[in-house]
């Protein structure tokens, strides 16, 4: 692992860097979903607790407001076979309008315009190639009989990120529980912890619970490749935050009350709909904000997150919201403490 360079507020790629043994990779959920280790960062007192998930109650109190991304991740990933047999792998990206999508295609080079690829043992689908973008991306446009939605559930698996290797057995444990609608394709993975149960005695003790909706895109796992990280083109996702969440979130800071986001995706929304009062702003807009050390949160109080990958813009967000050096201390605990990182990993509260 290269020497960290005693910088708290680095600008350098390398100053997020960790060392992550393959085996501490979660490859499959917890099971409850709720068991998983959970440390606890008390920034105050830069102390550090190892609990399980399900005890993150007794570190939550009467008005809070908990804020959730109720984002749906769809079964993205589906199979076409062209007219020669062979056979790609399709990725749905982003919708564009009710059946054209932008699309990632393995391999994609031979699929030429207007060539069309078959999906489904009895053609369900029909995908016709409209047009190959500058960034490599694919719009096709897809031909069906009945309901879109259906056919890919019974056709589609989850977009599970490349450093998941094992199948995933159950399609819901890709998915929070509270998930209500949207077409993300990754799920916002500080969620998944939530049971049902632990979610009612959290309302039990008088925390708010509110649902805001961010579109988790592909744009989640690029990697940062620019050494100066604010040269990184940071990717753009669709947000919605309702009048009723805005008003119950700006009475909360008015009262000194905790604002909780659960998960980077619930944040970065947060953080892009502040007003120059320092107010939340109901809206649906694109975001493309990013958040490294340096940057003064408006909106969020303390952060439920899992573990991220070494020299992402999600690591850099943390280290934002805490310490760059702390944070890469933590992370090397983690590591001793043998906690498993990324989306079906475990999780952190930092408050």
């Amino acid at each position: 692992m290269k020497k960290l360079r005693k910088r708290k507020m680095s600008t350098y790629l390398s100053d997020y860097d960790y060392f992550l043994p393959e085996e501490l990779i979660g490859q499959k959920p917890r099971e409850p979903r709720d068991s998983a280790k959970l440390m606890l960062i008390d920034r105050k007192n830069e102390s550090v607790e190892h609990k399980n998930f399900y005890n993150i109650i007794d570190y939550l109190q009467k008005g809070d407001v908990l804020v959730r991304n109720a984002t749906k991740v769809i079964p993205a990933r589906i199979f076409g076979h062209k007219d020669t047999g062979g056979v790609l792998e399709i990725l749905l990206i982003k919708r564009i309008t009710l059946d054209t999508w932008e699309c990632l295609l393995k391999p994609a080079k031979k699929l030429k315009l207007g060539q069309k690829l078959y999906i489904g043992e009895n053609k369900e689908l029909i995908a016709e190639l409209l047009e190959i973008k500058e960034d490599g991306n694919r719009i096709l446009k897809f031909y069906h009989e009945g309901s879109f939605e259906e056919i890919l559930d019974k056709l589609g698996s989850m977009p599970l990120p490349p450093y998941i290797t094992s199948k995933l057995e159950n399609k819901d444990r890709y998915q929070t529980v509270y998930a209500q609608r949207g077409e993300s394709v990754a799920a916002p993975t500080a969620g998944l912890h939530f049971t049902e149960e632990l979610l009612k005695k959290i309302l039990d003790k008088g925390v708010e619970i509110v649902d805001i909706f961010l579109e988790v895109g592909l744009g989640t796992f690029r990697p940062v490749q620019t050494e100066n990280v604010l040269e990184h083109k940071m990717h753009e996702e669709s947000f919605e935050i309702s009048e009723k969440v805005a008003k119950i979130i700006n009475e909360a800071k008015v009262e000194g009350r905790r604002i909780i986001s659960v998960g980077t995706t619930a944040t970065r929304a947060l953080e892009s709909s502040v007003d120059e009062n320092g107010k939340l702003i109901a809206q649906k807009k694109d975001t493309g904000i990013f958040i490294y050390p340096g940057y003064k949160f408006k909106i969020v109080d303390a952060l439920i997150t899992n573990f991220h990958l070494p020299k992402s813009t999600l690591l850099m967000l943390v280290s934002a919201f805490y310490d760059r050096e702390k944070m890469l201390e933590i992370y090397n605990l983690a590591v001793k403490e043998k906690y498993h990182f990324f989306s079906f990993g475990d999780s952190m509260f930092i408050y």
